[in-house]
């Protein structure tokens, strides 16, 4: 009986790599983050969030904001 074309094993590949590319782009995200002044507990909770835009926070520190007023403004 075919089942769709794909493995349960195959499912589970995909998925690994999905979840290993979105560590990748969370780390590098923190990275940047940290590189423009965040401190680590912040740039955490920032990188984690997709939804903030990583230009703008990076804009915002390089505007004088204070790393907590942009968090703020960024969530």
């Amino acid at each position: 009986m075919a089942n769709g074309g794909g493995s349960v094993s195959d499912a589970m590949e995909m998925i690994e790599t999905a979840e290993n590319e979105r560590s990748k782009v969370e780390s590098w995200r923190l990275h940047v983050l940290m590189e423009a002044g965040y401190p680590l507990p912040l740039a955490e909770r920032l990188a984690g969030n997709e939804a903030i835009d990583l230009h703008r926070a990076v804009e915002l520190i390089a505007s004088g904001c204070t790393a907590e007023t942009a968090a703020e403004i960024l969530l």
